[in-house]
């Protein structure tokens, strides 16, 4: 499944890499392209919203498979025999979390890069430029990479809490394509919660990664990278930890 995910995740990243870069520097009155917001964007702003697609909508691939890396032990009975040879359960859970870590970084590779490989050549031939010279513009995709990583750690806690393989899946599933991105847009028309959704999980993420189609739009805006990183760290140790302190103290039969 890990490779089967991987695979999807990078076509499906050339796809909105394409997709963006083409409707981003197409636009009949402006090089600089706009978003639904009005906000016209120049060539940099454009090439930091294509380089990050995948923090801001590909994001649900390492955080199904960080999930399923601990459901699947419970579905298909393998955690008996696991657990048998590595009965310390807070040891078995960190080894999860540093091979997401590992295999979360591939993903942020793959969906990065395929991000920028699909709006590559219509940055380079209809745009301001590829700017893929500017330190900043680079910054945004190592964080992008990095971002991803965090999102299969985070799936790992969030797959020991709910070791059910269905359950889980539905819950990041209706999450990140329905729950957050109501909640980001509807706690902005509430003042006084307004700087709420700064710390939802995904914007969390946007905010490591430097950019995104909700800040680059002028829509939302995000926390500095600094503090994204917390944020989004303090989902991770908080989803496992919960999980190490319920599901994984239970008899395992």
């Amino acid at each position: 499944m890990w490779w089967l995910l991987g695979i999807v995740l990078g076509a499906y990243m050339v796809f909105m890499g394409v997709v963006m870069g083409f409707s981003l520097t197409t636009d009949p009155s402006s090089m600089s392209g706009s978003l639904g917001s009005g906000a016209t964007l120049d060539g940099r702003q454009i090439a930091q919203t294509v380089y990050t697609l995948a923090v801001s909508v590909g994001y649900v691939f390492p955080l199904v498979i960080g999930a399923l890396s601990m459901t699947g032990e419970f579905r298909h009975q393998t955690i008996t025999p696991t657990l048998l040879a590595e009965p310390r359960r807070g040891r078995v859970l960190g080894a999860k979390l540093a091979v997401a870590g590992l295999l979360g970084t591939a993903y942020g590779v793959i969906g990065t890069a395929g991000a920028v490989l699909g709006g590559l050549p219509f940055l380079a031939t209809k745009g301001d430029g590829t700017y893929l010279g500017d330190t900043g513009v680079l910054g945004d995709v190592v964080f992008s990479v990095v971002a991803i990583a965090l999102w299969c750690v985070i799936g790992v806690g969030l797959g020991s809490l709910l070791t059910n393989q269905v359950a889980a899946v539905v819950v990041i599933l209706a999450f990140t394509q329905f729950v957050e991105p109501v909640l980001r847009i509807g706690l902005t028309a509430i003042d006084p919660l307004q700087g709420v959704q700064k710390f939802l999980p995904g914007a969390a993420a946007e905010a490591l990664a430097g950019s995104s189609l909700y800040s680059t739009s002028g829509m939302l805006s995000l926390l500095d990278r600094g503090w994204g990183a917390v944020v989004l760290l303090a989902y991770a140790a908080l989803f496992a930890l919960v999980g190490a302190l319920t599901t994984l103290r239970r008899d395992v039969s």
